[in-house]
């Protein structure tokens, strides 16, 4: 009896061991799968700015400096908001993706909702990621979260590219004020700066929205989008320098000095415009030059552009308008990464492109390959800039951050006004107006952007051409304000007291 007491115990003392060892080696072999050497699999969706999917090569570098494995979805710029709708609706979205500020916009309610993941509290767990801007990261939270990350861009890249031999042929020097502006758009209308006895040059080129106007806007002193006024936020249209600025913009449509078919006129027939010799000044980024000047200097070899950024208002003060500090955002959602670990393994590699090495590899390529380092900046090698435009370009919307916390080199450009436009940026930021609403929520606006910014630039469009007067345009901001907008300055106003009560 008391040997079979025994036996029983040494069975059960062997069940229990072989019991143990086999939880032991299985829970070996789960940590082994989630902390082996293995690849990581990321997959991305970005908007594609060139005709073609780019060379792998840079992907492949990326994933062996990484030890990841990326699925990259490329979908050309103009698709690119459909196509996220799409894969919205569909669930069908990958780990990470690239939003703008409307899409952002449209995706608070499912933010709020917890479809994607807050990562303010993991960025200290990554040494560059913890060194983005915190202003700008402010500008891109909501409800006082941080769930992207944000692709740095110099808060004012805004001037004029102008033909700068047009000018010298005419006796004209760079305009300082808005007189002296429209002095040279209308010379450059009227008399014949090419030199070749016919009408046929204009002074502004514009295009289908308003962003060539609203530096004149700003320029006359009204806000940046919206304003404050009496307690209460407003937005630009509603203040006399937007007025006064829609008066100066109808003289050049009245006069001819500007393509009156700007309304549906797309960003490439209005660059052409400046390129072929038909118009004179061009106002947006001013980094814009080179390859402007690449294109018109093959159809006139004596073409002269210029930039310049300086222009007075009425009150002989220059403003110029600020974005938010960011072009676009990076966010993650939980339906594909699924775990805490993955999110931080996917932090993790725009960690490593937030280093200089790597952010150099993803904006410049390999140096003596793709790029050389001239004086402390990085210039695309010539022999390589097709090689450059095919395997390194198409992947600049992967950046997080800016040379000033991710440590790459910025351009060096032959190209005088090109560097000068670098310059200018800079002298830019000492004259910025903000836009008060980046940090705040609207839920009516995040609804109705689309609808209520129509209006108001089909209004704006149709007081330039004459087709309704300034009764027109108060009939367009009720109109506005009836579609919602009434409901947007309550909500803007509410959330800016309160920020600033804070």
């Amino acid at each position: 009896m008391e040997k079979n007491k025994i036996r029983l115990a040494f069975l059960l003392f062997v069940s229990l061991a072989l019991f143990l060892f086999a939880c032991s080696k299985n829970e070996s072999a789960s940590n082994n799968e989630d902390n082996d050497d293995g690849p990581q699999e990321i997959s991305m969706m970005f908007n594609l700015h060139v005709p073609e999917v780019p060379d792998s090569r840079l992907e492949e570098l990326l994933e062996e400096a990484t030890n990841t494995e990326l699925d990259i979805r490329w979908v050309p710029d103009n698709n690119y908001a459909e196509t996220l709708n799409s894969q919205i609706a569909t669930g069908n979205l990958p780990d990470v993706f690239l939003l703008k500020d409307v899409t952002l916009d449209q995706q608070k309610e499912a933010v709020r909702d917890g479809q994607y993941w807050e990562i303010g509290p993991y960025l200290e767990e990554f040494p560059n990621l913890n060194k983005l801007n915190e202003d700008i990261l402010k500008n891109t939270m909501i409800d006082g979260k941080l769930y992207t990350l944000y692709a740095g861009r110099p808060l004012s890249r805004q001037g004029l590219i102008y033909r700068k031999d047009w000018a010298e042929n005419l006796g004209l020097d760079t305009p300082t004020n808005l007189d002296e502006l429209y002095e040279m758009m209308k010379a450059f209308t009227e008399d014949d700066p090419d030199g070749n006895g016919q009408d046929d040059t204009i002074g502004l080129t514009d295009r289908e929205i308003l962003g060539t106007f609203e530096n004149f806007a700003t320029w006359h002193g009204a806000p940046n989008r919206w304003g404050e006024k009496d307690g209460q936020l407003l937005p630009q249209f509603m203040f006399p320098e937007y007025r006064e600025a829609m008066d100066y913009f109808k003289s050049l449509f009245d006069n001819g000095y500007i393509n009156k078919d700007a309304p549906v006129t797309s960003k490439t027939d209005q660059q052409e415009m400046l390129k072929n010799g038909t118009a004179g000044v061009y106002i947006g980024t001013m980094g814009d030059v080179e390859p402007m000047y690449r294109d018109a200097v093959a159809i006139n070899p004596d073409v002269e552009l210029d930039v310049h950024n300086y222009i007075e208002g009425p009150d002989g003060e220059y403003r110029t308008r600020a974005i938010p500090g960011y072009g676009s955002m990076l966010i993650f959602p939980k339906q594909s990464v699924e775990t805490e670990e993955e999110l931080k393994g996917i932090l993790g590699f725009f960690d490593y492109l937030m280093t200089p090495e790597g952010s150099n590899l993803l904006y410049w390529g390999i140096e003596g390959e793709h790029y050389e380092v001239i004086d402390g900046f990085a210039k695309v090698l010539d022999e390589s800039e097709d090689k450059y435009n095919q395997e390194i370009r198409p992947y600049t919307p992967f950046e997080i951050g800016e040379p000033e916390t991710n440590g790459r080199y910025t351009g060096y450009y032959d190209y005088e006004p090109r560097a000068k436009a670098d310059e200018l940026y800079e002298d830019n930021n000492n004259y910025l107006v903000h836009d008060p609403t980046a940090a705040l929520e609207s839920p009516t606006w995040a609804d109705k952007s689309e609808t209520l910014n129509q209006i108001m630039e089909d209004a704006t469009y149709q007081y330039f051409l004459g087709q309704i007067d300034e009764a027109g345009f108060d009939e367009a901001i009720e109109k506005w304000k009836n579609a919602g907008g009434a409901q947007v300055i309550e909500e803007y106003t509410e959330d800016y007291n309160k920020q600033n009560s804070e």
